[in-house]
This record gives C-alpha cells, structure tokens and sequence, in this order.
C-alpha cells in the first residue's frame, strides 16, 4: 500500500543522541518500497548556521536521507524557525528537495497546504517581527556572509533569548490563532492543513461556511517519536516511545 509521512520539530543535535538513534531507527522502519514521500516540516535540526557547518551528525543525516531518495522516496523540506538557512548545497547532499514556506501538495486525491507553522502564531508579535526580518532577502545573505564562529555566536546568543523570552509567554500566544488559520485554509482553497512548530500533536476540525476543514498538527521528538501517517484510507498520528538505554 502507497504512503506517505510527514515529521518536524525533531531538533537534531549533537547533544541528543537519543533523538537521532530514533531518527535513524524510524527511516529503517518505515521508509521503504512502498513510501512515496517523506515530508519534513522544519526545525529538523536544532539550529541550523549554514551548510559550512558540518558535523558527525548532519554528514550521517544526508547520507541516510540520500541513500533513501536514491532508492526512489521522494524527500521534501519545508524550513522551521530554527533551519531557515539550510540551503541548496546541504538539500543536494541529503538528496531532498526544499519547498517553499506553504507549498500545496496532493494527497491521494485531496490537496492540502503544508508549512511549518510559526507564521500563523500572530498573536507573539516580538517573534513575528523577526521572522519578518529573518526571513527577507537581505538578512540571510548577510548573515552568511560572516565568519562561521561568528554566526554560531549569534545563534547561540538568539536561543538564548528567545527561552527567556517564551518564559513570559502563555501557550495562547505560542500557539496559531484561528484568524490565522482560517486565512490560510482560505489563501490556498482547501479543507487539510498540515504543520508543526507548536508542540500540540492534535488534529482540529474547523467548520466554515462552505467545507469543514481539518488541521493536523505534527509532534516534536523531544520525549518520543512522532510521525503523521497518510495513505488513500486513512491519516493517523503515530507516536513511538525512545528505544531505553541497556
């Protein structure tokens, strides 16, 4: 049977391991002959300062990712908050190919709009004025016209920050708000959405005018895996628990 999945908010890093032996663990799984696409909605990697910085870690990645698209499963990306930079050297490397922040796709028959997500929590306006600026035509260039160490600093001061900063905030503020939402179900004309960025795996149902539309939202990997798996009969939210340490 023909099927597709759909990750984020895995937020690769050096620092857990656990989280990419699960990774790893749930390619060799899932992915196979019958896997059409795997869709990956950012924040893949915990931070991301450009393709000049490789580690042990992100070399594995693209090599297990191209060993996959070699075989056939087409592999997408969508950028998070956190990757925004990887670019077209990494993207050739790993074998994936990127989209842009909404990209419309077709599901078996039903076209749905994919993102990341964090454009739709409009109500933490600090946040959005950064995406506004980090996002442009200018900042990246720039920023990546600096030297390495000075771009991990950077990075490393912004998270930082953007913790103190979420402190203060309510879930209300972090999460999308329905205006937001509904806009986006209206810009692209269908009734399936799919995202993550929130770290609220659910799936929601919206009744307009017209259609009811449903919103599925992807889980992090922070405690356990989380996949969304479709196929022409179903769409099921999957979670799987962290292989225990011997």
């Amino acid at each position: 049977m023909s099927k597709t999945y759909f990750i984020s908010d895995l937020h690769l890093s050096e620092e857990r391991p656990d989280i990419s032996a699960a990774f790893f663990t749930f390619l060799k799984q899932h992915i196979d002959c019958a896997t059409d696409a795997l869709y990956i909605l950012g924040d893949f990697f915990e931070v991301w300062v450009g393709d000049d910085y490789q580690t042990p870690l992100t070399q594995q990645v693209a090599s297990e990712l191209n060993k996959l698209a070699q075989q056939g499963t087409a592999i997408y990306f969508v950028h998070g908050n956190r990757d925004f930079l990887l670019g077209k050297n990494y993207a050739a490397t790993a074998g994936i190919q990127l989209l842009p922040e909404q990209s419309l796709i077709d599901l078996y028959g039903e076209k749905a709009v994919i993102l990341h997500g964090d454009e739709m929590c409009t109500q933490d306006v600090e946040y959005q004025k950064f995406r506004k600026k980090s996002r442009g035509w200018w900042w990246p260039k720039l920023m990546l016209t600096l030297p390495l160490w000075y771009r991990q600093s950077v990075a490393k001061k912004a998270r930082a920050k953007s913790k103190l900063s979420q402190q203060g905030k309510t879930q209300q503020i972090l999460d999308v708000t329905d205006e937001a939402v509904l806009a986006m179900f209206e810009q692209f004309k269908v009734n399936l959405m799919i995202h993550g960025h929130t770290h609220r795996p659910n799936i929601h149902q919206y009744s307009t005018a017209q259609n009811t539309c449903k919103r599925i939202v992807l889980g992090d990997w922070y405690d356990q895996g989380s996949y969304l798996l479709v196929t022409a009969e179903e769409k099921k939210l999957v979670f799987t628990p962290f292989e225990e340490k011997a």
